[in-house]
């Protein structure tokens, strides 16, 4: 049997799969969700390679742990403009802008953690000196994602 498409079933067909790609894309490629997604996933990046140092000592390079530091410290202040607009969700829970003093308290605890771990990364040459100071960066960016962030199905 020989399926004959129309001119109107195609167009419908050709009009249903680009509303859906535009519709997944647009959930996607938000410039906020994108920008902090991003900024977030570097901040992980940087905490993994201290925190692979923390837990195999014998691969502690204190050299290498002041540049993730530093970089987390800088980076610490970037994405929270990313968060004003309200339809910007992305993995983010209503509570942000519900409880936005709350969001608020949370980024700037993380961004003092993390301006307190570089500076006892640049001031130290142990991995005991510096890994209290690390776990509180741990602490403060789990706190801020049981808080703030929607979980995610594992």
């Amino acid at each position: 049997m020989t399926q004959v498409h129309t001119k109107q079933t195609l167009k419908s067909i050709f009009g249903i799969t680009l509303l859906t790609a535009i519709i997944g894309l647009t959930a996607c490629t938000n410039p906020d969700v994108k920008a902090r997604q991003d900024i977030m996933k570097n901040y992980g990046d940087a905490a993994k390679m201290m925190g692979d140092m923390v837990k195999a000592p014998d691969t502690f390079d204190i050299d290498v742990f002041r540049e993730q530091a530093a970089f987390l410290d800088k980076e610490s202040k970037t994405p929270w403009s990313h968060f004003e607009d309200t339809k910007a969700v992305g993995e983010a829970k209503p509570e942000v802008w519900s409880d936005n003093a709350g969001f608020i308290s949370a980024s700037e605890d993380f961004q003092k953690a993390a301006a307190d771990l570089n500076m006892v990364a640049q001031n130290s040459t142990t991995l005991a000196e510096v890994k209290p100071a690390f776990g509180a960066v741990g602490k403060s960016c789990k706190s801020c994602h049981d808080d703030y962030q929607v979980k995610k199905d594992d």
